[in-house]
């Protein structure tokens, strides 16, 4: 499986792109991160993307699974976001927005 590697320098606004190009071609996006700065800008790129897809009728969610990996002979752990793709109809489009805050306390 391949994965787009994000680090805490990458432009989430580029991954954002990379991500919505991707769904919109029909590909499975998967995102991988080692460290916290990396999840942060993973996350950035997500939240973005959305609403590049949204206006579209394509929404998009993502799960987070921690994962081993080498990098230099060294073992790390890295955080894998798989995105999942939703087709959205008509009615959900006008009742709800990306920007919809729903706080849990």
């Amino acid at each position: 499986m391949d994965f787009l590697k994000v680090s805490s320098k990458s432009s989430p606004a580029s991954v954002a792109g990379a991500i919505a190009g991707m769904v919109k071609d029909g590909v499975p996006v998967n995102l991988q991160c080692v460290g916290a700065g990396a999840v942060n800008q993973a996350i950035k790129a997500v939240a973005i993307a959305r609403g590049f897809l949204i206006p579209t009728g394509v929404d998009i969610s993502c799960a987070p699974t921690f994962s081993d990996i080498e990098i230099g002979g060294e073992s790390r752990t890295a955080i894998r976001i798989a995105i999942y793709v939703h087709k959205l109809t008509p009615q959900s489009l006008s009742s709800s927005s990306p920007t919809d805050s729903r706080m849990v306390s």
